[in-house]
């Protein structure tokens, strides 16, 4: 079974572009519980391909003021997914 909750969605910046073209690293949004196992089995389901290695980072959400009144966006996880040579995720090209 193909557990989409672990990927949220991809991240798609100038950043990151160049991390696709060089590197053939892809970065995605992805569930704040999951680890660097379960990430790399859901992207390997998803998207067909394999996976060299995973990186993740926990972001902070930014303190954000509307008026007088201070909010916070939500924390979130990033993971840097790495594919072996000769792996590419199609849905990112021509983006």
């Amino acid at each position: 079974m193909i557990d989409y909750k672990i990927v949220k969605r991809p991240l798609m910046t100038e950043k990151t572009t160049i991390l696709r073209e060089t590197d053939n690293q892809y970065t995605f949004e992805v569930d704040r519980g999951a680890n660097r196992v379960e990430i790399k089995r859901a992207v390997e389901q998803i998207f067909s391909v394999r996976v060299a290695s995973v990186r993740t980072m926990q972001n902070k959400g930014k303190i954000k003021m509307r008026g007088r009144i201070m909010g916070k966006r939500k924390d979130w996880k990033k993971a840097i997914v790495t594919l072996l040579p000769g792996e590419r995720i199609d849905i990112f090209e021509g983006a």
